[in-house]
């Protein structure tokens, strides 16, 4: 009795892929409060959990690793397990000089992480698709750099910056006193990633006791975020 034939396969062409660049995420938690009174804003409770421990659990599954930007005593962050990176630039220069901070970092402990995508510790509902969607836009329009936004308003500290650019950002801040991320972004081709408002705008950031409270009915009215 013959044996049945197999019948021939067919070789598949491999599906094209598009990979993430090993990136750094630096969490932005440098700044006064000033609007909430003062304090760690990043430590107050959204839902029964902090703010940065929200953005720290969406965030760190789209990093090759991340590390917190804050000034001040760092053992009050220890329960999070994350390097603290202080400001190097005096006087409370602003998220650029958190950026900065971030970028000399990478370049020292993390060389495999040629980019740095920053976010801020204030942002409880920050995209889990944020860092692919950004390089995605980045590559797709040869931008130098990226940047989110929602509604059809920009968010400057939602960033992705390579760390070849640290020495200008360096020289931008200390030699020419600039602070505001704008100003330094429009010196270069910036791709911008927009991302839909509903249910909630993604990049919803606490910064008064009306926005804490705002976010406090969000989180109840939508638990899976």
């Amino acid at each position: 009795m013959s044996k049945r034939r197999r019948p021939a396969t067919v070789a598949k062409a491999p599906m094209a892929t598009t990979e993430t660049p090993a990136t750094l995420g630096v969490l932005l938690a440098g700044g006064l409060a000033s609007r909430m009174g003062g304090g760690d804003k990043a430590l107050r409770a959204i839902g029964g959990r902090s703010l940065l421990a929200r953005v720290v659990q969406r965030f760190a599954p789209q990093c090759a690793g991340l590390v917190l930007n804050a000034n001040g005593e760092s053992a009050r962050f220890a329960v999070f397990g994350l390097p603290v990176v202080a400001d190097d630039v005096p006087g409370f220069a602003g998220p650029l000089a958190g950026v900065l901070a971030s970028l000399d970092w990478a370049a020292s402990e993390r060389p495999d992480a040629a980019w740095v995508a920053s976010v801020a510790a204030d942002t409880p509902f920050l995209p889990r698709d944020l860092v692919g969607r950004l390089h995605a836009e980045r590559v797709a329009s040869g931008a130098a750099l990226a940047c989110a936004a929602s509604g059809g308003r920009r968010h400057p500290t939602i960033g992705l910056w390579p760390v070849s650019l640290r020495d200008d950002l360096r020289h931008a801040l200390v030699v020419e006193d600039v602070r505001k991320i704008d100003g330094w972004t429009a010196r270069y081709a910036c791709a911008v990633a927009e991302w839909l408002t509903a249910p909630v705008d993604p990049f919803l950031n606490v910064n008064t006791p009306q926005d804490a409270a705002e976010a406090e009915r969000l989180a109840a009215l939508h638990p899976e975020l």
